[in-house]
């Protein structure tokens, strides 16, 4: 340990998952936009439905 004086305070070691987020692509958010507008998520769940099981999952 190097001489010296210590205020016994330490720097933070975490970071929290707030600060970690990146900025997403413009394109990919534009994209992400247009899909959810016109339902993509639904006609995708519905093209795959006929290859799950009800009670099995696939």
């Amino acid at each position: 340990m190097a001489m010296g004086h210590d205020n016994g305070e330490q720097p933070t070691l975490f970071i929290t998952y707030d600060k970690l987020q990146g900025l997403g692509h413009p394109f990919y958010e534009a994209l992400d936009k247009l899909l959810r507008k016109h339902g993509f998520d639904r006609f995708a769940e519905k093209q795959c439905e006929p290859f799950y099981a009800e009670v099995m999952g696939r």
